[in-house]
């Protein structure tokens, strides 16, 4: 059971690995991009790739649904951002358990969008966890874990890409060691759990009032998706990355600051930053070199 990128790699490991698929589960086509043509999630393109049965169900609390699934009988329901929650009927079909993939070392970053809020927070570790699923949301026992350190330069993406890579070989580890009766699930201490919320396109509005130190990991965190950005005179500034700098200023958060031609600095309420890339109303991503030369910033300016 999986919809997006993250669970494709837990897919091709399992077919790698011999394991016998007996069906993929993954959300219904949907409409993407600008031209919100409708496309296939990318469990599903793998799936039918790999010669896979599929379906796409609209809802997961029908009859039809449960029997197809227990008429499988299957040892294991394996979970990799699928995007829906289970029900408890469905969570009883396997003989063995459902696994989920979860990109984050539980009991951290319970919830939908641990890789951007690891980011954002300025971890400098993260991970992915197999647990047994239960009724609540990422609460299982933990089966394994697998660190990552999280550099300077990551973003959700690059930090997404390496992590669905760790999970799928964590999976194939996870059962492995149930296959030789190696496992040994952990209760995770719930008093040290912490959320991390789904996040919708307004959550990346920048806050010019925070520090720098603040803004350069939320920025990150923010890109690709949802993206952080920035307006000048109700057009939208897409940011997708920046340097903190040490530079003397009295404006006030927000203000294009006196700099370079070629450079773009703006001030924050302690520090300011300086955008590397950037994209404006042309839709292009580019240099701020580039950028600068056909939208003008007066330093003064004021963004919001």
């Amino acid at each position: 059971m999986g919809t997006p990128e993250f669970g494709v790699p837990s897919l091709k490991a399992l077919h790698t690995g011999g394991h016998t698929i007996a069906l993929v589960v993954t959300r219904p086509d949907s409409p993407k991009g600008r031209g919100r043509k409708v496309l296939p999630p990318p469990v599903k393109t793998q799936a039918l790739d790999l010669g896979l049965d599929t379906i796409q169900p609209k809802s997961l609390k029908t009859r039809e649904f449960e029997d197809h699934i227990r008429s499988l009988k299957p040892d294991f329901l394996i979970v990799a951002a699928f995007g829906h929650i289970l029900t408890q009927s469905i969570l009883s079909v396997p003989r063995i358990g459902t696994i989920n993939v979860h990109a984050s070392l539980l009991p951290k970053y319970r919830g939908p969008a641990p890789i951007n809020w690891a980011i954002i927070n300025g971890e400098n570790e993260t991970g992915v966890t197999t647990m047994l699923m239960d009724k609540g949301l990422d609460t299982g026992d933990i089966l394994l874990t697998a660190k990552e350190p999280i550099t300077p330069e990551d973003t959700a993406a690059t930090l997404h890409d390496r992590l669905a890579v760790i999970g799928a070989d964590l999976l194939v580890k996870t059962l492995d060691a149930f296959a030789n009766d190696t496992i040994r699930p952990v209760a995770q201490d719930h008093s040290q759990a912490t959320y991390a919320p789904l996040l919708s396109k307004h959550d990346g509005h920048i806050d010019w009032n925070k520090p720098a130190e603040t803004l350069e990991p939320f920025i990150r965190g923010m890109t690709p998706w949802p993206g952080a950005y920035t307006f000048h005179s109700n057009r939208r500034l897409k940011i997708f990355k920046v340097k903190p700098i040490t530079k003397d200023f009295k404006q006030p958060p927000g203000s294009v600051l006196k700099s370079f031609p070629d450079e773009l600095q703006i001030a924050a309420a302690n520090g300011a930053l300086s955008v590397v890339e950037i994209q404006g109303p042309s839709g292009k991503r580019l240099l701020i070199k580039d950028f600068l030369r056909g939208y003008k910033l007066a330093p003064g300016t004021i963004l919001t």
